[in-house]
């Protein structure tokens, strides 16, 4: 088509929108038409085109006068152009209907057509929607195009808003629609229809939710639409053209924008007048909704009852049915009429089509019904009630002979509803708390428990063993999801991860979760009824009393149907029934539950009041209206006369001989009549009556219900109970077995309404909401035994991963549960049966899932924790088996080996060489522990099954180890997060924690062949976890753990006592970190196992090891201790009389120095403390031992610097202001005055000081740490002038000895050695004196200079860690005051770096000289053979090894050096990025200067070939690395090239006065020199470019090969750095860089990626140039 085509197309008709769409379609329709045929047609529509033509533009406003079906257009004009498109619409032929067709749908879709469909006047709009559907054939086999073109514009007739298609009309539309999907020859047509027809709906129902025509809807997605069990319609071309379709009919309408939310409340105010009635858009909702349900009730004739194209109508309205109450929104569940629907025909069809035996009908069907529960479900509590036993429980409780499809759609359905929290509670409380209500919630976990335990042995069904284990499977997880989705609820109800909740603590109700939020799965049920009577929140009291009364009620049903007399009995007993035969006949019939042959069993007895019963049971009938044959088929009702007793009797007789298969002589019709003659009072009974009577029982036998349904709904009137018969099946009732009817009954149907409706707002459908968590208990306590069964057996026979997932999963859920609900037996039961399954008792037989039982525990352990209780000792026994196992398995000694042996011998075998400890894990396999965890044993047993002495072959101990390797899948460490987790647990849960733990721990402890620590190291472990809660919880636990230390401490097991007393040791210490408050002793009770263990003990050992504990935390705790003195001097008193020389010696030194060095403290405390002080001191006088004791330095000053500090808090003020005219005094002696107390300090940090030059290198350390840390703990007590005083004689004369040492004591490792101990000193006074500095900068400022003289200085130490220290220093006091530091003082920091930096390029020339002399021979003879030469040889050897060896010095020298300028660098770098902002011009100029000089230095480094050829030699004997001294000056010039290119990126105009660019060109210049020097050839020169002459290149060697790969990469980045150069900037520097690049062409290269460089350097930036000029 021409471009000129459209735009004359456009022009016809008219300006007006409608006109020019008329024109274009009665444009076409003329093209189609046939002159002969269709002769009026074409007059019409020229006729009209002529009228569209002259028709004026429209106005703004339009005329109301004259209204016009199309807008724009005047009334004349419209009628014209509408005519001739009715004359269009002619199914005969469709190229002519479809322009019309297409036409119709664009008025609609640009909503330029007005009227109503259902109008009686001679509107144009109704005839067009006629001939519209008159385009369908009904039939079938139409046109496909056609088809498709009327389904469009049905959907825009649907959904446009001036157009009204309601009442007969709208069900037009869905008719239409109907008969394409079902009469259609086109697979596609049929699938379009179904979504026309499922977008109409949404339409309608978009509009009834928002009482408006004009809303915007979704488009319905083709997905949703497919039918699986209909190929034709599952092909992927036949679905997306399908929803192409769709989208183009809803054009403009798919946004995800839907009709904006209503309120249910204005919803029911603007929906319901004061009449009740609704509007005509909610009337057409409600009737199409009627429609939509009656056609799912269409059944097939008895000629044809299984229709398919019925069956394929009643899916497609099934599935609109269920598309509708899915996307129900708040009017359904508020409207009362709508409501009624769903009841009466919703209901009614659910009731009609259950009986089908279609698959994709019953998976309808459930869908339906899950649905219903999830969001009707406070409405419908009857109609579940009825529904859910007949349409899910009887396929579920089928567990021989069940349909595989059908059962597994009911397992899916039972999950999906499990998943939401809220139905199964409701369920529970609604159903099975309601006394008149089947017990849904307990049959379905039996069901689900009979289908978990498979098919029973020896029983007949039709599954495959893979259908059965499918069942197993999936039931399990029904299961599982249950249990999980009630934890989830109790969860939400009690804030359970919001916050903690002691389980000792009242369960508190949590707000009622009823809110209405629309989304689909949430388990949110809308309110369906307006009378808020229907819907009660009450609490778990009133559910707990009916639940009660309920379950007494069945076990007397129960009773009864054993032993009837016992059960009324007990009902009568327990007050369920009046002792009244009235009340009992009631009972009987009309409670549900009750065995039929039991009730005539009891109505049968000749006791008195069993007849007693049995006349007021038949009096209770009524038979008014019936004749004979319908009360007997009415369960046989028929004993108010004899006649009745004598026929009754007989057409039971007659019934067994007609349909009795054992009966050969059957009853004939005359023996019948003459069997009953004489019957009424003498008389004979009317022989039509008879004869009517015999074949009514002949053709239709009366028998026994199979349906399971019938034992829960207790049917009213039933005469075999009286006969102590079985139940005999009324005609009223399911098809038989053998029949395939097609749908129920009638009188089925009509009794279950007429139930329905007579139940129908009574008390007993209240539908009841709790919020109260305590209803789980009572759901726990009706579905634990099954559920631990089901999950127990499953997991016990299964090996398969998903099921025994679901298994553990269940259970680990039940015990969520159980605990939260503090059920003790039940937690107990479920957590004890994972534990067992776990094998840990018997890990020969380890499998997957025991591994995952493990798993499952150490879950339940972190998670549930805080309400395990008593059952802490089953997990608890869990880890401490894995433990064990764990280390068996990595073969690693028992603890059993260490604590069969004393103490100290044990730490010394931890101290063998390493082929000891690796024969000791091969010989691991071999002892004791290993041969009982291969014999196994139980899980209740502490010990090995079978003998000790039974032999294990080494194949069971493979087996074992094979098995255990399974427990590498969880580490140690997720166990020790459990202990670690026990600071989370609240109050009570750690103390029950504790003593599991404790238990746990002496079994342990107390193994006679066996014992192990774990346990016990565990207590010590969450001791310190648990220390900081509050002394009430605390206390708690240390009752327990005291108790505990005293029991092990006096275990005869010497080893084990005195590892628990160091264990408690360790304990002690950390507590005493915490000080204790006033008024409180419980110090003392912390020490109280000492004390009595002390006491009791008989092993000296331990006497004396806790003398060594309480001595150790005396001396590192006497500033915490208060009422722990008291235990302190009961142990040095007891020991004062031991008869151990060691322990009396030992006790007595400490106590002398508590007294001596101490005293103060015990004075602080209570008087009686004194008083147990002189009483130890007495205690010794009678020792019969002495010993002199020795005053430890160190700890003494820092006693006095404590005294001293506390001395200069209280008088702080005085302290600073006080006037300092005193300078330090080198021997620390001092002046004391008596105001003046600080002065007090410069004894304690002059002797410090002096004890830093001490030759033991532990004190030295310990003093350098204690001087600084007394500087910084109680610096702030100094003024400034003491400050400088400190600095000047006692900080400045640590490091005189790193200034006097000549930089150039290199020459031996010797002296390196011999200065190590001050240089470690030295090293740690630096760290601590910059970190000193930058605490206390703002007061010891002036003293920058020197301190960063001395830290610089600590770079030009010879040694690299020094330096190294040195580098860190200087860098960490640039982050600590940085900030802080002014112009002049960062220059004179970084001056004194710079001239630190350079002062260590001098070691690079000592290393020269060194190796000027050293010749490296090509190899280096064996030392060992060295007997072989004469003694002028071996002198020559000599040599030769002194020189490798100065040679191996110089080459660490070399390394060390370089590496040391690395960091340099770095740090640069770094100070100029995190300090750039602190740094001026002149700042970074010196950082320049430095990057600078290590550059050039790194190419002096290279330029070194001889020692480099030396180093080569020497590293390739000596088999170490050469050092990268091609990396080294890499590394210098690529940093520097970084730095100035920040520099110009951060401070163009600073970069532009320093001349950065020149700088970079000079750099990048010397870069390239270096390469090309590299590859050999001699710098370009024009002089010998003019006279050429012909030069044979020499190959390049490896190694240089390898430097040229090395420096490569500098290279290119140079190279790069030049092609990003500006056009003018290149141009200017391109006369300096071409010779080289030349040079660069000319010469060989490791790789091609320089000549690439070169290439685009030339390609980019050169002959960009050369074209130009």
């Amino acid at each position: 088509m021409s471009s000129s085509e459209p735009d004359a197309e456009g022009a016809l008709g008219g300006a007006s929108p409608s006109a020019r769409v008329l024109a274009r379609a009665l444009d076409k329709i003329i093209k189609h038409s046939s002159c002969r045929r269709h002769a009026a047609l074409v007059a019409a529509s020229k006729s009209a085109l002529d009228l569209l033509s002259s028709s004026p533009a429209p106005d703004d406003e339009p005329d109301t006068s004259s209204p016009s079906p199309v807008p724009g257009l005047p009334a004349p004009a419209a009628a014209a152009a509408l005519a001739a498109l009715l004359l269009a619409l002619d199914p005969a032929s469709p190229k002519v209907a479809e322009p019309a067709l297409e036409c119709v749908a664009g008025l609609l879709f640009l909503r330029l057509l007005l009227g109503d469909v259902d109008a009686v006047d001679p509107s144009p709009v109704p005839k067009l929607f006629a001939a519209v559907l008159s385009c369908i054939s009904l039939g079938g086999g139409g046109d496909e195009a056609l088809e498709l073109a009327v389904l469009r514009v049905l959907v825009a007739f649907a959904r446009c808003p001036g157009v009204s298609v309601s009442g007969e009309c709208l069900g037009q539309v869905v008719k239409a629609c109907y008969n394409v999907y079902l009469g259609s020859a086109s697979g596609g047509n049929q699938l379009c229809a179904k979504m026309a027809l499922a977008q109409v709906l949404v339409i309608v129902f978009a509009r009834v939710e928002a009482d408006a025509m004009d809303v915007r809807v979704r488009t319905v997605s083709a997905a949703d639409m497919i039918d699986l069990s209909d190929r034709s319609l599952n092909d992927s071309s036949v679905v997306q053209a399908a929803q192409v379709f769709l989208n183009e009919a809803m054009e403009g309408s798919d946004v995800p924008e839907e009709a904006p939310p209503v309120d249910a409340a204005s919803v029911e105010a603007e929906g319901t007048g004061e009449d009740g009635g609704i509007s005509k858009i909610r009337e057409d909702g409600l009737a199409l909704f009627k429609n939509l349900c009656k056609l799912s009730m269409k059944f097939g004739t008895p000629d044809s009852p299984e229709d398919p194209m019925l069956l394929r109508g009643k899916v497609l309205s099934l599935e609109l049915v269920r598309m509708v109450i899915d996307n129900a929104g708040p009017f359904w569940k508020t409207n009362e009429k709508y409501l009624e629907a769903v009841k009466q025909y919703l209901c009614l069809s659910l009731l009609k089509n259950s009986a089908l035996s279609a698959m994709s009908v019953f998976q309808l069907l459930c869908s339906i019904f899950m649905s219903l529960i999830s969001r009707f479900r406070s409405g419908l509590k009857e109609e579940i009630g009825m529904f859910f036993p007949m349409l899910i429980l009887r396929v579920l409780e089928n567990v021989l002979q069940p349909s595989f499809l059908q059962k597994m759609t009911v397992l899916n359905f039972l999950e999906k509803i499990s998943e939401e929290p809220q139905v199964i509670i409701d369920i529970f409380v609604n159903f099975d708390c309601d006394v008149d209500a089947p017990n849904i919630f307990e049959r379905i976990i039996n069901g689900l428990l009979k289908t978990a335990l498979g098919v029973p042995t020896g029983s007949t069904t039709t599954l495959t063993v893979a259908q059965d284990q499918t069942f197993r499977i999936e039931s399990v997880k029904c299961l599982a999801t249950v249990v999980k989705s009630m934890g989830a609820w109790i969860d939400q109800q009690l804030r359970i991860g919001e916050f903690s909740s002691g389980s000792s603590e009242t369960l508190s109700s949590a707000e009622n979760h009823n809110i209405h939020n629309g989304e689909e799965g949430s388990g949110i049920d809308y309110e369906l009824q307006l009378d808020t009577s229907s819907s009660d929140i009450t609490d778990s009291s009133s559910l707990e009393q009916r639940r009660a009364y309920k379950i007494e009620l069945q076990k007397g049903i129960t009773l009864f149907n054993k032993k009837p007399s016992k059960g009324i009995d007990f009902l009568i007993r327990s007050k369920k029934i009046v002792n009244s035969p009235e009340d009992v006949a009631s009972f009987l019939r009309n409670t549900a539950g009750l065995n039929a042959t039991m009730i005539g069993d009891y109505l049968g007895e000749r006791d008195d009041f069993p007849l007693k019963v049995m006349h007021a049971y038949v009096d209770a009938l009524n038979f008014e209206g019936m004749d004979f044959g319908q009360a007997i088929r009415f369960f046989l009702q028929g004993f108010s006369a004899d006649t009745a007793y004598v026929l009754a009797y007989s057409v039971i007789l007659l019934n067994t001989d007609a349909h009795n298969p054992t009966v050969k002589n059957k009853m004939s019709k005359a023996d019948f009549m003459r069997n009953n003659r004489g019957i009424d009072d003498g008389k004979d009974l009317p022989e039509d009556y008879l004869s009517t009577l015999y074949d009514q029982i002949v053709n239709n036998e009366i028998k026994m219900t199979a349906d399971s349904s019938v034992a829960q709904t207790k049917q009213s009137n039933s005469v075999g109970r009286l006969l102590g018969l079985d139940n005999i099946i009324n005609f009223v009732n399911w098809r038989s077995a053998e029949d395939k009817a097609v749908g129920a009954n009638d009188l089925l149907i009509k009794h279950i309404q007429e139930k329905f409706k007579a139940k129908r707002g009574k008390s007993e459908s209240t539908f009841y909401v709790v919020a109260d968590a305590t209803i789980l208990r009572f759901m726990m306590e009706s579905c634990w035994a099954p559920m631990m069964a089901a999950f127990s057996v499953l997991l016990d026979q299964c090996d398969d991963k998903a099921a025994t997932s679901q298994c553990l999963k269940g259970l680990r859920f039940s015990v969520h549960i159980t605990s939260v609900m503090c059920m003790q037996t039940q937690r107990d039961a479920f957590l004890t049966s994972i534990a067992k399954f776990t094998s840990l008792h018997s890990a020969a037989d380890m499998k997957q899932k025991n591994i995952d039982s493990m798993k499952a525990i150490i879950s339940i352990a972190i998670e549930d924790g805080n309400y395990l209780q008593e059952a802490w000792e089953h997990v608890l026994t869990c880890l401490s088996r894995f433990e064990h196992l764990h280390l068996l398995g990595e073969g690693v000694p028992t603890d059993a080996s260490f604590l069969t042996v004393p103490l100290i011998e044990s730490e010394e075998k931890t101290n063998k060489s390493t082929s000891v400890l690796t024969s000791k894990k091969t010989n691991a396999l071999q002892n004791p522990a290993v041969m009982a965890a291969v014999r196994g044993g139980t899980y209740d047993s502490t010990v090995a099954k079978g003998s000790a002495s039974a032999l294990v072959t080494p194949e069971q101990i493979n087996n074992f180890l094979s098995s255990i390797n399974l427990l590498d899948q969880i580490g140690i460490v997720e166990l020790n997060h459990i202990f670690a987790h026990s600071q989370r647990l609240n109050s009570d849960a750690i103390v029950a924690f504790v003593k599991a733990l404790c238990k746990v721990s002496m079994t342990e402890l107390q193994s006679p062949t066996d014992p192990r620590i774990f346990c016990l190291t565990k207590i010590v472990e969450i001791a310190h976890y648990n220390m900081n809660r509050i002394r009430l919880v605390w206390s708690r636990i240390w009752k327990v753990l005291s108790d505990f230390f005293v029991s092990v401490g006096l275990l005869e097991n010497l080893s084990v006592a005195i590892f628990v007393m160091d264990s408690l040791r360790q304990l002690a210490m950390k507590f005493l970190e915490r000080e204790e408050l006033a008024n409180y002793n419980f110090q003392n009770e912390f020490l109280r196992p000492f004390v009595i263990v002390m006491q009791r003990s008989n092993a000296p050992e331990v006497r004396e090891l806790i003398v060594r504990c309480v001595s150790q935390m005396v001396l590192s705790r006497v500033n915490n201790i208060k009422s722990g003195w008291k235990g302190v001097f009961m142990v040095f008193t007891s020991a004062a009389a031991d008869d151990t020389r060691s322990t009396v010696l030992l006790a007595f030194e400490t106590v002398e120095k508590i007294v001596r060095d101490y005293f103060h403290h015990i004075t602080e405390t209570e008087t009686t403390t004194f008083t147990d002080c002189v009483t130890c001191l007495i205690a010794f006088t009678s020792s019969q031992f002495n010993s002199d004791a020795n005053l430890n330095a160190i700890a003494f000053l820092r006693f006095c610097a404590v005294k001293l500090a506390e001395e200069g808090f209280a008088c702080q003020d005085r302290a600073f202001e006080q006037p300092r005219n005193s300078a330090m005094v080198c021997g620390g002696n001092a002046t004391v005055q008596k105001d003046g107390h600080i002065s007090l300090w410069v004894p304690l940090l002059a002797g410090l000081a002096k004890l830093t030059t001490d030759p033991r290198l532990t004190i030295k350390k310990g003093a350098v740490g204690v001087l600084f840390d007394i500087l910084k703990d109680h610096g702030n007590l100094f003024s400034l002038t003491f400050w400088t005083d400190i600095f000047e004689h006692v900080v400045y004369p640590l490091f005189s000895n790193e200034r006097s040492t000549p930089s150039d004591q290199i020459s031996s490792s010797n002296s390196a050695e011999y200065n190590l101990p001050d240089l470690e000193t030295q090293t740690l006074a630096v760290k601590c004196l910059v970190g000193l500095f930058v605490n206390f900068f703002d007061v010891i400022r002036p003293e920058l200079g020197r301190t960063a003289s001395i830290v610089t200085f600590f770079i030009r130490s010879p040694y690299k860690h020094c330096a190294t220290i040195g580098v860190s220093a200087i860098m960490r006091l640039a982050e600590g005051v940085g900030n802080k530091l002014s112009k002049e003082e960062w220059k004179e920091i970084l001056i004194l770096f710079r001239e630190s930096v350079t002062h260590t390029f001098i070691m690079f020339s000592k290393i020269v000289r060194m190796m000027q002399d050293i010749d490296i021979p090509d190899r280096i003879d064996s030392y060992s053979e060295t007997e072989q030469y004469l003694d002028q040889e071996m002198y020559g050897n000599d040599e030769e090894e002194a020189n490798m060896e100065t040679t191996s010095y110089a080459i660490v020298k070399l390394k060390n050096h370089m590496a040391l300028l690395l960091m340099v660098i770095q740090n640069i770098i770094k100070l100029y990025e995190e300090h750039r902002k602190y740094l001026h011009a002149e700042h970074i100029s010196i950082l320049l200067e430095m990057m600078s000089a290590i550059a050039t230095h790194s190419s002096e480094v290279s330029s070194e070939s001889s020692l480099q050829m030396k180093f080569h030699k020497a590293c390739s004997l000596l088999e170490v690395s050469e050092p990268a001294i091609v990396h080294f000056e890499n590394e210098s010039y690529q940093s520097y090239i970084k730095l100035l290119q920040a520099l110009q990126h951060d401070y163009p105009s600073l970069s532009e006065e320093m001349n950065i660019e020149s700088q970079v060109l000079d750099t990048c210049e010397q870069i390239l020199r270096t390469y090309l020097k590299c590859t050999g050839h001699k710098p370009y020169d024009e002089t010998s470019q003019r006279n050429p002459s012909l030069h044979y290149a020499v190959p390049l060697s490896a190694a240089k090969k390898e430097e040229l790969a090395a420096r490569t990469p500098l290279v290119l980045q140079v190279m790069k750095l030049l092609g990003d150069l500006e056009r003018d900037s290149f141009s200017r520097i391109l006369p300096c860089f071409f010779p080289f690049l030349v040079d660069l062409i000319r010469c060989e290269h490791s790789s091609g990626e320089v000549q690439h460089a070169l290439y685009n350097i030339f390609q980019s930036a050169i002959l960009p140039m050369i074209r130009v000029e």
